[in-house]
């Protein structure tokens, strides 16, 4: 009798066990214990946060997937998760948006600090940091036997980047427990555009653009959180599509500025405007066309922040970058690259090394005018020869009369 109740006791355990994870997907192999560090997965997005938990272990330990909510307010059926029964296991998922996270209670902390950017330039940064929980709630009662759940959750978002115009994704989050890093990264591009009114995107001629064309650059962000501006930190050319290429023309640093680059906007909205002339590489001397690519280190900054982190031109610090130096690989950083610009040269000497003197002032004469000094010049001459003319035209008359033979009239005796 004693030994049927134990297998009776047995069969009654594995049998509660089946029920518990009745209709989800569960292992009680794997599943039958209290949650752990391991069972909550975070992914930083560009708009969203979403939070992945294991339910196994919450149904394990007493509670259902409506008693899970961020940060305690388990009033507000917006701050709860949702089931997603089609994997395994069984998770709660749980969507923040960027736009909206103060209002299930998240946290978010923006700090600056002074240190180097993606190329070792001296730099203010800042680096925003969004935390919270999920927890279950107490029960009415003074005490209880059912654990008290809590996952604590980060993401960190450093808002500089070396940013191109190639689709990345944004970078998808390292599972943790307590905190996971993001990037703003693929809402940025970097465009080109004929004009000053930003509409039409530069259309690049097969012959390439002429020397000094003036061309209009924006670092844009799209699909981004209104709190953030863009802040353009450092833009430089290079002749091939490799921002690390060791051969680089700056077009602004700081203060310092190329004198044909004008910086039109910067760290007032989520555009970033400038413009600059057209130029080629000097290497490119044995070719015809030369390639420009445009990169840009840009920053995002709080709006009431932005004007912090611009530089303060009296009190500017000399950046040191060693010829051929590699950039330093930070985390969030990424490349942004427009291009190739071509140009080309409206003459073409048989001698490319001539395309040196380009920038010496170059004369052009029309038929028109090519007639008119002609015909100055073939006036000049006709003058100049009745001036003479007239000069040896009196000298004849004046010589010596000879005598004539001839009758005398006697009148004059």
């Amino acid at each position: 009798m004693e030994h049927t109740f134990w297998i009776f006791l047995i069969l009654c355990q594995i049998f509660s066990v089946g029920a518990q994870f009745n209709g989800y997907n569960c292992d009680s192999n794997f599943h039958s214990r209290f949650p752990a560090e391991r069972d909550i997965s975070v992914y930083c997005g560009v708009q969203t946060i979403t939070l992945k938990v294991n339910f196994c272990p919450v149904l394990f330990s007493g509670y259902t997937d409506s008693d899970l909510a961020l940060n305690g307010r388990h009033g507000d059926a917006h701050c709860r998760g949702f089931i997603n029964n089609n994997t395994f296991p069984t998770v709660v998922i749980f969507s923040i948006s960027l736009a909206t996270l103060e209002s299930c209670g998240n946290a978010l902390v923006v700090s600056t600090a002074q240190g180097p950017n993606a190329y070792g330039n001296l730099s203010l940064v800042q680096i925003g940091n969004i935390s919270g929980y999920i927890d279950t709630p107490d029960p009415p009662t003074i005490i209880s036997y059912l654990p008290g759940l809590l996952y604590k959750y980060s993401c960190s978002y450093p808002l500089e980047y070396l940013v191109n115009n190639t689709q990345l994704a944004s970078s998808s989050a390292a599972i943790s427990v307590k905190e996971s890093n993001g990037t703003f990264i693929s809402t940025l591009n970097l465009l080109l555009y004929n004009d000053s009114s930003y509409i039409q995107q530069l259309s690049i001629p097969v012959a390439g653009l002429t020397l000094k064309t003036r061309v209009f650059a924006a670092v844009k962000a799209t699909n981004l959180d209104r709190r953030w501006n863009v802040l353009m930190d450092y833009c430089y050319t290079t002749p091939s599509g490799n921002p690390n290429d060791e051969l680089r023309y700056d077009l602004f640093f700081s203060c310092d500025k190329d004198p044909q680059t004008t910086v039109l906007e910067n760290g007032k909205s989520q555009m970033g405007r400038f413009a600059f002339e057209v130029f080629r590489f000097v290497k490119h001397k044995n070719q015809k066309m030369s390639t420009v690519f445009l990169h840009c280190v840009t920053k995002l900054c709080r709006a009431d922040d932005c004007p912090m982190l611009m530089p303060i031109c009296g009190s500017k610090k000399k950046r040191a970058i060693s010829e051929g130096k590699q950039s330093s690989k930070s985390s969030g950083n990424a490349v942004l690259t427009a291009g190739p610009i071509i140009t080309r040269s409206d003459q073409t000497p048989s001698n490319n090394s001539q395309l040196a003197l380009l920038n010496a002032p170059e004369f052009h004469m029309d038929t028109v005018t090519s007639i008119l000094i002609s015909g100055v010049i073939i006036l000049s001459v006709i003058s100049i020869c009745f001036f003479l003319f007239s000069l040896v035209l009196p000298k004849g008359r004046s010589s010596p009369v000879t005598t004539v033979s001839g009758v005398r009239n006697t009148a004059f005796n």
